[in-house]
């Protein structure tokens, strides 16, 4: 008997003697909350290989570590709607705890190429749609001069619809996340090209994602929920908010109605009740006419660079340099917080480009301030609430077409070490309409693909463990 427990005694005492496995990055005592599972308890992370490794509530050993006593460890923030793709882009994002930033409205041009530019470049995961009205662009005239084309104001003609598609498809082809529109500056789109392009859509299975047609009498939602329901494809609404404006709710309502249709139809919003769009787009062709365009309200927009508010002269000028601009407030703030908790929408920053150092504040704190004002403040939802709008829902909007995407959002062993930490008590937004670029305050630690992007509150220079999010 003795001699039969002998072995097994050694092997205890080896055991217990091995060297306790180290892993590349533990973040340790921290909440580690994932709206995937509900799992909220305090917990050691132990990263490797950009992994998650394990969820321990023992002590671990890492050649790194990360304090995270007091703070969310949570997955990093996916925003689905990320104009801004440069470095000081990326940068802001970092410090609001976007660890994954998509351009799925607008879109891009080309795919191929937009991808190369940022290969083992970028701190943050990046991807982009195949852009609807570029596309148009191309078709009619061969050539791209952006939203304020003539081009984008007339039908097209069955061969150009022909190009078109055509285009759409061999972008698809080239691995786009899905297919962006901006109905609202390409008002010659009939239903019958909607109609064909969410039908080429749908045999990628890719998503598309639209900035509706201006109005708030449903037409424009219905038109695309026609589209969906005929084609097959799915639909993403952008930014409800100021697409709907007061009348969100009813929109809310018809959205989903359309989901019990069985129409696969989502929809996002940012918390903030003024836009900000180029002053050179078809948006303000009539502003001259319009009689909405009185001295006050045209004094309501600021030009980004620069902070001023504009009137009749400067509003001309600026139309013809072409620009960014901040829009009048379009609803109240009680319709944002509406938005900001209701259970369809998800979170996503509608960031614009970084220019001359300055932006809307939302490309700087949209997610602080869901955190900070919405969450602690207003007890609008709860954290895990928020959390979910910011990382699971997403996340899952992408992964039928990009499966790798299925890794993201979520805190389980085998995820990547996509991961935020940072102090519920004291997160909030920096920014302001006239002096947006502040970044965040509360974040900590960012990994992004388990290289530490954030440490102690600070950008990590040179940080790239950003990777491509595209279609295989």
């Amino acid at each position: 008997m003795r001699t039969a427990l002998l072995p097994l005694a050694l092997l205890a005492l080896l055991a217990a003697s091995a060297p306790a496995q180290t892993y590349d990055i533990v973040i340790r005592g921290g909440r580690v909350m994932d709206p995937a599972t509900g799992l909220d308890k305090v917990l050691n992370v132990g990263v490797d290989g950009g992994e998650i490794a394990v969820l321990a509530d023992y002590d671990i050993e890492g050649r790194t570590v990360l304090e995270a006593s007091g703070r969310v460890v949570a997955p990093g923030f996916i925003d689905l709607h990320e104009h801004g793709q440069s470095p000081a882009n990326y940068r802001a994002q970092i410090h609001d705890g976007v660890t994954t930033a998509l351009e799925l409205e607008i879109g891009v041009e080309d795919i191929p190429s937009w991808y190369a530019e940022r290969e083992g470049k970028a701190p943050v995961n990046y991807g982009a749609s195949i852009s609807h009205p570029y596309s148009r662009n191309i078709a009619e005239i061969g050539k791209n001069p952006g939203l304020e084309g003539e081009a984008l104001m007339r039908p097209l003609t069955e061969d150009e619809l022909v190009k078109l598609e055509r285009r759409i498809a061999m972008q698809l082809g080239e691995g786009a996340v899905a297919v962006g529109f901006g109905i609202a500056y390409t008002p010659g789109v009939t239903q019958q090209e909607l109609n064909r392009i969410f039908t080429k859509a749908a045999g990628y299975n890719a998503v598309c994602h639209v900035h509706m047609r201006g109005g708030y009498n449903l037409e424009n939602l219905n038109e695309l929920l026609a589209a969906a329901e005929a084609s097959g494809a799915s639909l993403h609404i952008v930014h409800i908010n100021s697409s709907a404006k007061k009348e969100a709710a009813k929109y809310l309502e018809a959205i989903e109605a359309a989901r019990k249709r069985g129409i696969d139809v989502t929809t996002e919003c940012y918390p903030y009740n003024q836009g900000s769009t180029l002053i050179q787009s078809h948006l303000f062709d009539d502003w001259e006419t319009n009689p909405l365009y009185t001295d006050k309200y045209i004094n309501e927009f600021i030009w980004v660079e620069t902070g001023e508010r504009l009137n009749r002269k400067t509003f001309a000028e600026k139309r013809k340099i072409g620009g960014t601009i901040i829009t009048p407030p379009g609803y109240s703030m009680e319709t944002v917080e509406m938005l900001v908790a209701h259970p369809l929408t998800m979170i996503a920053s509608d960031g614009m480009w970084i220019d001359q150092g300055r932006a809307h504040p939302r490309t700087y704190g949209t997610y602080s301030r869901i955190l900070g004002h919405y969450v602690r403040e207003r007890k609008a939802l709860t954290l895990m609430e928020a959390l979910k709008k910011m990382t699971i829902m997403p996340a899952e909007r992408v992964a039928g077409r990009v499966p790798s995407m299925r890794k993201k959002g979520r805190v389980e062993p085998g995820m990547d070490a996509d991961l935020v930490v940072f102090d519920p008590n004291t997160v909030i937004d920096k920014g302001t309409y006239q002096d947006p670029a502040q970044y965040s305050a509360g974040f900590s630690h960012v990994l992004v693909n388990g290289v530490i992007t954030l440490r102690d509150g600070k950008f990590v220079e040179d940080a790239a463990g950003g990777i491509a999010i595209r279609a295989r």
